[in-house]
């Protein structure tokens, strides 16, 4: 994949980056809508409102998903193992993390009855079997990669095999597909961002999937893959200049802990004293001074209002996710309105 290939190989923070992304999306196709400065108190393992807790842990769940793609065959446990890190901290379903469930559900209607629901899954006792054969769809080598990863996302949706968190484990599971095939090797493709360009026709396409229309499904995904990649790599260029540019408005010793801590804001754009010091290789007081000079030229924004338990952040880098999606949005719509 040219996104993985190209961008990926000369800007390492791109991963990080674009996992990020892909969390935000994701988790607001669900309506979890994260406050950015939230989400970055979030990151920092700080505390942080519901939403933006339950963004952070899209990101573990994701990431743990892909980097077990990257060296193992994708198992149920892997699969119950995300899902676990999604929803450990969960107020209302955390001890359903990492729980395939063992009653009946569905999608749509009331909380009541299935009778007026837009779906109704299979019932629990088919799990395993379900499941098993969804694995074994995931691991297999020998039908196009998006392809495989629509058909495993798309089947994985029809089981929902959890009470909730499914369609981010769902959607995590293209991006699982694709490392397993190796079509990506160090970057996620911000697949969720090009869904919730259109969330309305995302699901139509869904439950078309499920009356037959595998096809269908399929063309979707691969469009959808292949506008989040272009876009991304337009979020790759623009952030790769940001160093450059934050450079030209401060004048810095080269060297020193302000200095330092420049490039590794593309890799990790959340920080505190101790991860800055860490991060310019200085002591807290050197990283707090420099955190502060940082903050006066508005490269940095302090966003707890606090005194103690401080948090920063690269405004510019986590600004890139927005402007990635509604990047990903007008290619999505324009592709639809050529069709």
């Amino acid at each position: 994949m040219g996104l993985d290939k190209g961008a990926g190989t000369r800007l390492g923070a791109l991963s990080g980056f674009l996992l990020r992304s892909e969390s935000v999306a994701t988790s607001r196709i669900e309506r979890i809508y994260a406050d950015p400065d939230d989400f970055a108190q979030a990151l920092a393992g700080h505390r942080a409102g519901e939403d933006a807790r339950r963004t952070a842990a899209a990101v573990g769940a994701i990431s743990t998903l892909v980097e077990h793609a990257t060296t193992e065959p994708i198992t149920i446990a892997a699969i119950d193992t995300a899902h676990e890190m999604l929803l450990a901290d969960d107020p209302l379903e955390a001890r359903l993390a990492g729980v395939r469930r063992s009653v009946q559900n569905w999608i749509g209607g009331n909380d009541f009855s299935p009778r007026l629901a837009a779906y109704v899954p299979p019932p629990a006792d088919l799990l395993d079997a379900l499941m098993d054969d969804l694995v074994v769809a995931a691991n297999r080598a020998d039908v196009p990669a998006v392809v495989q990863a629509a058909v495993v996302h798309a089947q994985f949706e029809s089981i929902h095999p959890y009470t909730d968190g499914n369609g981010r484990i769902g959607r995590a599971s293209i991006n699982a597909v694709l490392r397993r095939r190796r079509l990506t090797t160090r970057v996620v493709v911000p697949v969720a961002a090009a869904m919730l360009a259109d969330v309305d026709r995302y699901f139509a396409h869904l439950d078309a999937y499920r009356e037959g229309e595998g096809d269908a499904f399929v063309r979707y995904t691969a469009e959808a893959t292949a506008s989040a990649s272009v876009a991304a790599a337009t979020s790759a260029a623009a952030l790769a200049e940001l160093p450059h540019q934050w450079r030209d408005r401060i004048r810095l010793r080269k060297g020193s802990a302000a200095d330092k801590l420049l490039d590794p804001l593309l890799e990790t754009p959340v920080l505190t004293d101790k991860t800055a010091a860490a991060a310019a290789g200085s002591s807290v007081r050197r990283a707090y001074d420099a955190l502060g000079r940082l903050t006066e030229v508005e490269i940095l924004t302090e966003v707890t209002g606090r005194e103690r338990d401080r948090v920063w952040v690269a405004t510019e880098v986590l600004d890139e996710i927005d402007r990635l999606e509604r990047r990903i949005g007008h290619r999505q719509r324009a592709a639809q309105t050529r069709v």
